[in-house]
């Protein structure tokens, strides 16, 4: 559970997000409207934000995933894709997009432009903030759409869902494998069942969670420069939030207090993390170029030279994955009680 607040740092918080929130009002005139359905936004549909850059390998399985999982209505950022992605997007009638050339880092990797478009159009609505490369599951999610987890979520007073980031790897190397589409899983069975710590963070009212497979194979010697897991993929939104660290966490902090990580027993889900498709080498060369991912770029250059050697993440422990019920039973997601009815 989240620690309390002193009333300094409460107050010191109160400032931060109004700073932020400022700082995304002033940030959308970065972006250009190419496509705005946002009339056509159904009185408490689910909507999906998401900031994107060359991802048309990932985008027909994404939109069929949540499309399944009854999100009504897409509003995208597209950051100068050459890939066909912004035709791509453009082209769907469930889809508002924005595109900007601006810089995803000095936006505060994105957050800035979807903080403003939340506030925008998702005030009142319950809203998925999700990468690309992340499908979001909790249980039941085959037979129970997101309506049917919203209404659960109501009736615990509970705001927000937490899930944990579960990067999925292939048996072979990394980019050896064929891959034109259908679900990703296929190409990707493998996961790391653990370990994972997690801390709350006391400044600034958030959890941190790290661990996992990128946390063995590529920042063993200095554990604490691994990616942050943690995320609240799911959030009923206002105008006064603010995201304050990616989807990690969140203003007013008590929002935080949805997810206390694995193993925890309120109701949660798992972002399956499909980073590792057969793109990843070329990817990990094209980020590590741009500079645009981390707030130190030099420091992770290790790292991108790692991934772009093509290594192979299967070990002894790893785990082939089967679905939600077994995320369930290794403590990586809770159904809180939640029969699904």
């Amino acid at each position: 559970m989240a620690p309390r607040q002193t009333l300094w740092n409460a107050a010191r918080l109160r400032a931060k997000r109004r700073r932020l929130i400022y700082r995304a009002w002033r940030k959308r005139g970065e972006l250009q409207s190419v496509q705005d359905r946002t009339a056509a936004i159904p009185p408490g549909g689910i909507l999906a934000f998401t900031t994107l850059r060359n991802e048309a390998l990932r985008l027909p399985w994404f939109f069929r995933h949540y499309r399944a999982l009854g999100v009504a209505h897409f509003i995208v950022v597209d950051n100068g894709s050459d890939d066909g992605s912004a035709a791509w997007l453009a082209a769907q009638p469930d889809v508002s997009l924005w595109t900007t050339q601006a810089s995803y880092k000095a936006s505060r990797f994105g957050v800035d432009w979807i903080t403003w478009l939340m506030a925008r159009y998702g005030h009142g609505h319950w809203c998925l903030h999700v990468d690309a490369d992340e499908l979001l599951i909790y249980p039941h999610y085959e037979t129970r759409p997101l309506p049917a987890l919203t209404a659960a979520l109501e009736a615990r007073a509970q705001p927000a869902l937490g899930a944990l980031m579960l990067d999925l790897y292939p048996d072979g190397p990394l980019g050896a494998q064929g891959y034109e589409g259908g679900d990703p899983t296929a190409v990707l069975p493998l996961f790391d069942a653990g370990p994972y710590r997690a801390q709350w963070q006391p400044r600034n009212g958030n959890l941190w969670v790290q661990g996992g497979a990128r946390a063995r194979a590529f920042f063993a010697d200095d554990p604490g420069r691994a990616p942050t897991l943690n995320k609240l993929p799911l959030v009923k939104w206002s105008w006064r939030n603010v995201w304050q660290n990616s989807t990690h966490s969140l203003l007013p902090p008590h929002l935080n207090a949805a997810y206390d990580g694995p193993g925890a027993a309120a109701l949660s889900g798992v972002l399956l993390h499909t980073k590792f498709l057969p793109d990843i080498t070329d990817r990990a060369r094209s980020e590590q170029v741009r500079a645009q991912h981390f707030h130190d770029p030099a420091v992770f250059d290790d790292y991108y030279d790692a991934v772009a050697e093509a290594p192979v993440l299967a070990h002894d422990g790893s785990v082939r994955f089967t679905g939600w019920q077994q995320l369930e039973t290794l403590g990586l997601m809770s159904r809180g009680g939640w029969d699904g009815a």
